[in-house]
C-alpha cells in the first residue's frame, strides 16, 4: 500500500462516525454546482436588466435628455460591476470544481483543499451583499471542506493550517477576474461617451 490512505482503507476509529471521503467530496461538488447554477441565473437577469438600461440611456440621449441619460448610464455602470463579479465568481467556482473532482485520497486533500477553501471563503464574502443565499451556502460548504482538511491531517499525520486566502487561491481569483473583465468588454457595448464622463466623476 502506498503512503496515501484511501478513504475505504483508513484504520477503523481513525475518523469517527464520518462518511467516506469520496461521498463527502461528491456532496460538496453537487452543492457547489447548485450554487453555480444560481449564479448563472442571476447573471442572465443582470444581463437583461443591463441591456434594458443601456437602450434607455441611448434613447434618452437621442432625445437630448442628458439628465435622464446620465441617470441610466450610472445605473448601467453599477449593474455592469455586479455582472462582472457574478462572472468572476462563476469562473472561480468552475476552477474549484475542477480541483475537487481530482480528490480521491486523503493525501490529495492537503494539496487541493487549501486554494479551494480560500476561493470559497473569498467568494462568500464578495457575494454577501448581492446574493445572500449563495453566500450562506458557500459558507456552509467551506466549513465542511475545512473539516475534511483537519481530518485528512489526522489521517496522514500532517498538521495543516488553512489560510483564509493563500497564494494559490489569490492566483485563481486573479485569473477569474482578468477573464471576466475580458469577456465583459467583448460582450458589452461602451456606454455613450458623455454619460461615461458622468460615471467616472
Amino acid at each position: 500500500m502506498g503512503k496515501k490512505l484511501k478513504s475505504w482503507d483508513r484504520p477503523a476509529g481513525l475518523i469517527r462516525r464520518q462518511r467516506p471521503l469520496k461521498e463527502r467530496i461528491d456532496e460538496a461538488i453537487y452543492r457547489l454546482k447548485s450554487q453555480l447554477s444560481r449564479l448563472e441565473t442571476a447573471a442572465m437577469r443582470m444581463n437583461q436588466h443591463e441591456k434594458q438600461l443601456f437602450e434607455k440611456c441611448v434613447a434618452a440621449q437621442a432625445m437630448g435628455d442628458e439628465a435622464r441619460a446620465s441617470l441610466y448610464a450610472n445605473e448601467c455602470a453599477e449593474v455592469r460591476k455586479i455582472s462582472k463579479l457574478l462572472l468572476k465568481s462563476r469562473l472561480a467556482l468552475e476552477q474549484v470544481l475542477l480541483r475537487l473532482e481530482t480528490v480521491e485520497e486523503f493525501g490529495d486533500v492537503i494539496t487541493v483543499m487549501g486554494p479551494v477553501a480560500g476561493v470559497i471563503s473569498a467568494l462568500k464574502d464578495q457575494l454577501g451583499g448581492i446574493i445572500p443565499e449563495v453566500s450562506y451556502e458557500l459558507g456552509q460548504i467551506g466549513d465542511e471542506l475545512s473539516k475534511i482538511v483537519v481530518e485528512a491531517g489526522e489521517a496522514t499525520g500532517h498538521k495543516w493550517q488553512l489560510e483564509p486566502v493563500n497564494s494559490e487561491a489569490r492566483k485563481i481569483l486573479a485569473e477569474a477576474a482578468s477573464l471576466a473583465e475580458q469577456r465583459i468588454k467583448e460582450r458589452l457595448p461602451e456606454l455613450p461617451s458623455s454619460e461615461s464622463e458622468h460615471v467616472r466623476r
